[in-house]
């Protein structure tokens, strides 16, 4: 241990315990702040930032930017984002929640491969609001494997 604190001390640079358990000690002669800079970038490039989106309905909304939106859901959805569904209602439309409800459930059932309803459905002044969120992704590279063993098996 005397050896490699003075191996470090000549070379200028600093003694750093990488395995302390081990038997003997393991030890690494490194420029202590480079490798603490180096793994504070490594830790922020692990850490994903999730966001909360949001996609506005109307009850007017038509089938085809119904779909529109519900693509633009999943893919927030699939990366890893939580999303708002939010049915707003204009003047008089607020006597038909019924209709913002069913929209909602629509969206729920056509998301329910990739997330999960984690907020119900909720009335805010004059919108009806709901929470998704990401179903946990299973397995990664081994998932392509496992699929056709489990088809076999059924």
């Amino acid at each position: 241990m005397e050896k490699a604190l003075g191996l470090a001390r000549e070379q200028g640079l600093d003694l750093v315990e990488v395995a302390p358990d081990a038997n003997p000690v393991v030890c690494k002669i490194v420029n202590y702040g480079k490798y603490r800079y180096q793994q504070g970038k490594r830790e922020k490039k692990q850490q994903k930032a999730v966001r909360l989106k949001e996609v506005k309905f109307t009850i007017q909304t038509g089938e085809h930017d119904f779909q529109t939106k519900l693509t633009r859901i999943r893919e927030f959805l699939e990366g890893g984002h939580k999303v708002r569904v939010s049915v707003f209602f204009k003047g008089r439309q607020i006597i038909h929640l019924g209709k913002g409800e069913e929209i909602l459930a629509r969206v729920a059932a056509a998301t329910g491969d990739v997330a999960k309803v984690d907020q119900d459905t909720v009335s805010k002044g004059r919108t009806l609001q709901m929470l998704l969120v990401p179903l946990p992704r299973k397995g990664g590279k081994n998932e392509g494997k496992d699929a056709p063993s489990n088809g076999e098996t059924g």
